[in-house]
């Protein structure tokens, strides 16, 4: 930490807020909110903290930090979500993975929009606002928001008025009663107290009180000033405190990795891999990448074995062989660590291969059965620490030449590997199975005369699989290749249909 940067921590005050940290050129690399600025933005720099490697590697590129006070932990929560929408902090992306934002979704072209969090936004006409980085803390916040402005989150509505109704939570559109132009007003009020403006809100609420009590409506002016006053009382609301963690990623599983295997430093970049296959057929292979602990989807690769037997052990060092080949290295790198879903033959068969080739980096299995860690002993790579073995409240067992260690599966470090693992057998999955639908959907188009090679790529490029065919139109069909074909096509699918 620099001496400027220093003294400027001196002078953070004791209020809520969002602050900044920026690198040398002066670009945003995080944003974070605080219920205490001074002290949150302070842990970042205490030499104290066991951080993981993502922090570590922010803190080592903070040069600046800003901030901006507000008046309550709402406001921290909703301006965050805000500035990380507008500056898209690289950190922000890199220490948390997608699970962890939400967004809250209003379909106000609805008669009657309901108000829900999802993780992930679509496409379907529906307003989003967001992203939060605290999923609790924003559940939290629309409870009590909902006592102010009440809303419907029903989808569908049932059939009579829900419990919440009568708790004056939900305006029970379900009654048939609600206006639903007074509904989406209200709406419309909400989503301002999200969007930061909630000081405006009170204000206007508050002239509308007076104006209604000048009026004599001194039923509506009640219910104005109860909103005012609700709206009032979140300044003393506790969302999330200080009680975050320091490390951002909220997963020590890194170090519990480093630790667990002897490792020099943090694996940085980790490759998981997983064969796919049925009965020797359409056998493919993956290659799942995660930095830092988070998958990095674009740098994903997926192998199509030459030979197709059942042979998992050899479709692994033919993986091996090639990921490790040197057109693949000069243009993938090297990992930090492999890990092979599989027990000790799969594992071997790697191993195998890094030897051929004198490749000198760590690799381990992680056998599906008992979730065990499998480690060769002699793999000069790896050295299990039996320390943090019974640190982490597991047992290990030697199986011939290969240690096998059982941790709890609520462990970070059995999380992340088990997220690894997970990841790479469902995209050797999903391969597997476009290979399968391919292969099926052509061999049933050879045998229509007059469709050869290029019509039948044609057919399912454009309808993606049989069942695409099958439910085109001849016109369809003849748009893409010409009506002759097309009726012998669609003559022969709706026969096999039937």
């Amino acid at each position: 930490m620099n001496k400027q940067l220093e003294a400027k921590l001196k002078t953070l005050p004791s209020t809520p807020g969002v602050y900044f940290h920026k690198d040398k050129t002066g670009e945003i690399i995080y944003v974070g909110k605080a219920a205490v600025l001074k002290n949150r933005v302070r842990q970042y720099f205490q030499k104290s903290r066991n951080r993981d490697p993502k922090t570590e590697l922010l803190v080592s590129e903070i040069v600046d930090t800003d901030w901006q006070e507000v008046e309550s932990e709402f406001e921290a929560l909703f301006l965050e979500a805000e500035l990380v929408r507008r500056y898209m902090p690289r950190y922000n992306i890199l220490l948390r993975d997608d699970k962890s934002q939400s967004y809250v979704r209003i379909d106000f072209k609805n008669d009657y929009p309901s108000v829900t969090t999802t993780r992930r936004p679509l496409d379907d006409g529906a307003t989003y606002y967001g992203p939060f980085l605290n999923t609790i803390a924003l559940r939290r916040a629309l409870r009590f928001l909902r006592k102010i402005f009440p809303y419907s989150t029903h989808t569908s509505l049932p059939s009579r008025a829900c419990l919440l109704v009568h708790l004056h939570l939900c305006p029970g559109p379900e009654t048939g009663t609600l206006d639903s132009n007074a509904y989406k007003i209200t709406l419309r009020k909400l989503v301002r107290v999200l969007e930061g403006q909630r000081i405006t809100i009170m204000r206007e609420l508050e002239a509308d009180m007076k104006r209604a009590s000048k009026h004599a409506d001194f039923e509506q002016a009640a219910t104005l000033r109860d909103q005012v006053r609700a709206l009032q009382e979140l300044d003393r609301r506790v969302l999330f405190s200080d009680k975050e963690f320091m490390d951002l990623s909220k997963d020590h599983a890194l170090i519990e990795l480093t630790e667990l295997l002897g490792l020099d430093k943090a694996p940085r970049r980790i490759e998981g891999y997983d064969i796919s296959h049925m009965s020797g057929t359409d056998v493919v292979a993956s290659m799942v990448i995660f930095v830092n602990g988070v998958a990095d989807k674009a740098e994903y690769r997926k192998f199509k074995s030459v030979k197709q037997n059942n042979d998992d052990f050899e479709h692994m060092r033919e993986t091996m062989t090639r990921r490790f080949s040197e057109k693949n290295i000069k243009a993938w790198g090297m990992p930090n660590l492999l890990l092979i879903d599989g027990g000790k033959g799969q594992l071997e068969a790697a191993l195998s291969v890094l030897r051929e080739k004198d490749i000198k980096i760590p690799a381990i299995g992680l056998a599906k059965k008992h979730e065990e860690i499998v480690v060769r002993n002699d793999w000069p790579y790896t050295h299990l620490s039996h320390k943090h073995i019974l640190k982490l409240r597991g047992f290990s067992r030697v199986s011939e030449d290969f240690t096998l260690v059982d941790v709890p599966n609520t462990s970070n470090v059995i999380k992340l590997l088990q997220r690894i693992r997970d990841e790479s057998h469902r995209f050797a999955v999903s391969y597997h199975s476009v290979l399968k639908r391919s292969r099926q959907t052509t061999s049933l188009l050879d045998d229509i005369p007059g469709i050869g090679p290029l019509t039948r790529k044609k057919l399912i490029r454009t309808f993606g699989s049989l069942r695409g065919i099958q439910q085109a139109s001849v016109a369809e069909l003849t748009d893409v290749i010409g009506h002759k074909k097309a009726k012998a096509v669609h003559t022969l699918i709706q026969h096999i249909d039937n």
